[in-house]
């Protein structure tokens, strides 16, 4: 059955290190729309400089992104990690100077911060020092959150998205009861067994995210990461480990590669997942 909604735009702001982050933002974004748009008539938009702009020339790019995407935006989610990003003209990165313009409009923000463990080889010295000096000027202007995992952000933002929705004057009608009821996300992790989530887990570090299965006359390897996860040749572990290899595959998180059901990727879904496993 069709109803009418108002269309709100939900800004994400981040740099390029928060990939899988931006991904929970659509799909905590998606979800609020499936359990609320009907009952509050309101539906949220996610958008970003790379689904909702379009190729112009005449000025910096990062104009052409403030005047085609971040104006026309009603509630912006910025999410920070290692990086602060590229410099523009005026400001630090063109994730900083789209969470300044958004804030100078007055319009609402939320603001989040990674304390995920980091591999230092991989970090840039300087894009951690300007990202902490902008963190500090941030916290005699307002609240920000931080979280220290996946699976940690996913849940605090979904929770906060819902009271924001609630709270702010933007989205509250003059009818709207005050009574706040916060319901818990109905996309719970996916059940997986241990030794499923320790291959996925292994997998996602490995540098071309691959699983070999071999079956020889010496046993049965199932192979990632440099390591063999099979201990020993007892039927009882082989078949564990084929069970949790066939889970990957049933659930969307591997793929094969090749027709002999010998070499196996990471999906792009699976590496979500696997940033989420808390091992």
């Amino acid at each position: 059955m069709s109803y009418e909604s108002k269309v709100y735009n939900v800004m994400i702001a981040s740099p390029g290190d928060v990939a899988s982050e931006r991904a929970i933002i659509r799909d905590v974004v998606y979800e609020w729309n499936a359990v609320h748009s009907q009952a509050r008539s309101i539906v949220l938009l996610p958008v970003g400089w790379e689904s909702h702009s379009s190729p112009e020339m005449g000025d910096s790019s990062q104009n052409i992104i403030n005047n085609q995407v971040l104006e026309r935006c009603d509630l912006l989610v910025g999410v920070f990690w290692t990086r602060i990003g590229t410099p523009t003209t005026d400001y630090a990165s063109g994730t900083v100077e789209e969470i300044e313009r958004h804030m100078q409009f007055g319009k609402p923000t939320m603001l989040y911060f990674s304390s995920q463990p980091v591999v230092f080889d991989m970090v840039e010295s300087e894009q951690i020092e300007q990202l902490k000096e902008f963190k500090n000027s941030c916290k005699n202007r307002g609240l920000y959150e931080s979280y220290d995992s996946l699976t940690g952000f996913k849940d605090k933002f979904y929770r906060q998205l819902q009271l924001k929705m609630y709270e702010h004057p933007m989205f509250k009608p003059d009818t709207e009861s005050d009574n706040i009821h916060v319901v818990e996300s109905k996309t719970p992790f996916p059940e997986l067994t241990n030794e499923a989530k320790v291959l996925l887990k292994e997998a996602s570090k490995d540098r071309n995210g691959t699983i070999l299965y071999l079956r020889h006359l010496g046993g049965t390897d199932i192979q990632t990461n440099g390591k063999n996860l099979i201990g020993s040749n007892e039927r009882k572990e082989v078949a564990l480990w084929e069970g949790a290899l066939q889970e990957l595959i049933e659930k969307g998180f591997v793929i094969e590669r090749g027709h002999k059901g010998q070499v196996f990727e990471i999906s792009n879904e699976g590496y979500q997942i696997a940033d989420m496993i808390e091992l």
